[in-house]
């Protein structure tokens, strides 16, 4: 029996979470107003970052089995802003503060200022829905 290879790593996860976030926080700032989509992209935005920092320990746990210390704790620094702000950004958004939404999406945005996401992109719309979901974690 041959090995079995796990494509969905936390890798992989954290990179389609970030291009997400930064699809979802282009489409946010094209929005009008607070409405039903911006609450749907704020609350992925939030979800998603929270996700990232949660993949972060599976991410570092091959690092320190083989007693790469250094290099574990200076990825966990590099990512530990993803936990933060989307803490951050559920607060803010429960609260219904759009201008705090508004600061930390741009924060957001500086963080992810490398990721590229093309206009033909196949990410779909993964924003629908968030709101609801965020508001069924909340309780």
């Amino acid at each position: 029996m041959g090995r079995v290879i796990n494509t969905d790593s936390a890798g992989k996860e954290r990179t389609r979470l970030t291009r997400g976030v930064a699809l979802a926080i282009r489409e946010l700032a094209r929005q009008a107003g607070p409405g039903a989509e911006a609450r749907d992209l704020a609350a992925f935005i939030a979800l998603a970052l929270e996700a990232i920092a949660g993949t972060i320990e599976s991410s570092v746990a091959a690092w320190e089995k083989r007693d790469y210390w250094v290099k574990a704790d200076r990825f966990r620094m590099e990512w530990e802003w993803a936990g933060t702000l989307g803490n951050r950004f559920r607060a803010a958004l429960l609260a219904d503060d759009w201008a705090q939404v508004a600061l930390l999406a741009a924060q957001a945005a500086q963080r992810l200022r490398k990721i590229q996401v093309s206009e033909n992109h196949r990410l779909g719309c993964p924003w629908a829905g968030a709101w609801e979901e965020l508001k069924s974690r909340q309780g």
